[in-house]
């Protein structure tokens, strides 16, 4: 059985912010829930958080069924963190310890380590710039022999380019039991973690060094220049999995995805555009420039022009949207339907071919097939209490600037007269005008100024 050790308990001072250092974001979630989701890849039984600073506000991020929380009222280091949680696992499991600031880390690389760990397994890289992380030192055959942390090494062991990423897996009782025996008779007066691989090859233990070849696996976030910086290298390296998948980028580096995306083939997608949660794009979309994209789906031949905000809605085949549209949740848009400029949708069902070209509000609605929507119109959905529905027919026609106070039906082929305050229903194929009458008054003069002389 895997059980999981993710270490979470430090303040991240240097990030500047009262946020948990775990809790910043990168690609649109917590840098601790790209951990807790990797864990979960490896199929781990259950998953231990190490918590300390802010430790509620962490424990409410990773609340789930198969995670267990753990307090470190003090922060000794990272031998002392994994202590807090050891012993709440099963003896016979196999224990991986995670830090939950190194966020990208590959399932990949990580089943490497569990399988290597029939004695204890580390994972190591290679890095051109190692300061700050501990050396791994081998002996003249290559062999591991310890780990040195930076602020103890020597010249010499400082000149080395293979670190420690702090990854590592074992069973449950040994390291309780290296544990127990790692001092603190070091520079920073700490429990250091990767003193349990001295203590094994101490007692003839296999100490298995499994050097990463990915990029993503050592980088770790303690200040807001590491987490941009981690943000970018990620967000490119997604950009160029979409284009060697066929998807066509006006600029793989002004792209954003925080989430999941899917995309079909013949896809476009023009600069600036953010997509957040699980979006879905059918064959033959094109995205335009500065769009928001979240949890929604896009089907074939859709055209989002530039400007548009999408979340939470669905869009049928060979709809347009845009610009400066936006779809709240709860919107369909079917085959071919139209929201053009400066229209907001929300909760509503828009038919096959219906179309608000322009400047209006439609929500809590139901629009039928071919339908019009006039510039300047309003559903009024909400009573200052309770919101109700709008429901047009089909081939409906509603002239600008009009009002549609809910509760309303308007019947298929109704025509609503420009300028019109409707309140009652509209049966089938009638006229509904509901607007003062105008007056003409003759005579009539300017008022002016005092100033006027004219």
């Amino acid at each position: 059985m895997l059980e999981v050790i993710v270490l979470a308990a430090g303040q991240g001072s240097r990030m500047r912010s009262n946020l948990p250092k775990v809790l910043h974001p990168i690609a649109g979630r917590p840098l601790i829930q790209h951990v807790l989701d990797v864990s979960r890849d490896l199929n781990a039984a259950r998953i231990h958080v190490v918590v300390g600073h802010e430790a509620e506000a962490v424990e409410s991020a990773v609340a789930a069924p198969d995670v267990i929380c753990h307090l470190q009222r003090e922060q000794c280091g990272t031998g002392h963190a994994v202590q807090q949680a050891i012993h709440a696992c099963e003896p016979t499991s196999t224990v991986l310890v995670l830090f939950g600031d190194v966020p990208l880390i590959s399932a990949e690389t990580l089943r490497r380590v569990v399988d290597a760990a029939d004695g204890v397994a580390m994972l190591s890289a290679k890095i051109s710039e190692p300061a700050g992380y501990g050396r791994v030192i081998r002996d003249d055959l290559g062999a591991f022999d310890s780990v040195v942390e930076h602020r103890d090494a020597t010249v010499e062991q400082l000149a080395l380019h293979e670190v420690n990423t702090g990854v590592l897996a074992a069973s449950a009782a040994a390291l309780a039991g290296w544990l127990d025996r790692v001092k603190n008779d070091n520079a920073q007066g700490e429990y250091y973690l990767p003193d349990v691989l001295t203590l094994a090859r101490q007692e003839g233990v296999l100490v298995n060094v499994i050097e990463s070849g990915r990029p993503f696996d050592a980088l770790g976030v303690n200040t807001p220049e590491q987490l941009e910086a981690l943000e970018r290298l990620y967000q490119r390296s997604l950009a160029e999995m979409l284009l060697h998948a066929g998807v066509s980028l006006a600029d793989r580096a002004r792209l954003d995805i925080r989430g999941r995306l899917q995309c079909g083939e013949n896809v476009r997608i023009d600069v600036n555009v953010i997509f957040e949660g699980d979006v879905v794009l059918g064959d033959g979309v094109f995205i335009g420039a500065n769009s928001v994209i979240a949890n929604a789906e896009i089907g074939s031949g859709v055209k989002i022009h530039p400007f548009t905000h999408i979340d939470g809605a669905v869009v049928g085949a060979g709809a347009e949207v845009g610009p400066y549209a936006r779809l709240r949740p709860g919107t369909v848009l079917d085959d071919g339907a139209k929201i053009g400029n400066f229209v907001e949708v929300k909760n509503t069902h828009v038919g096959a071919r219906a179309k608000a070209n322009h400047l209006a509000y439609l929500g809590d609605a139901e629009i039928g097939t071919g339908s019009n929507i006039g510039a300047g119109t309003i559903t009024c959905n909400y009573d200052g209490a309770n919101k109700h529905r709008t429901t047009l027919g089909k081939g409906v026609f509603v002239g600008s600037n009009s009002t549609l106070v809910a509760p309303l039906t308007i019947g298929d082929g109704g025509f609503i007269a420009a300028g019109s305050t409707i309140t009652d229903d509209v049966k089938n194929n009638e006229l509904a005008v509901a607007r003062g009458r105008q007056r003409n008054v003759e005579g009539w003069q300017r008022p002016t100024k005092p100033e006027d002389t004219d």
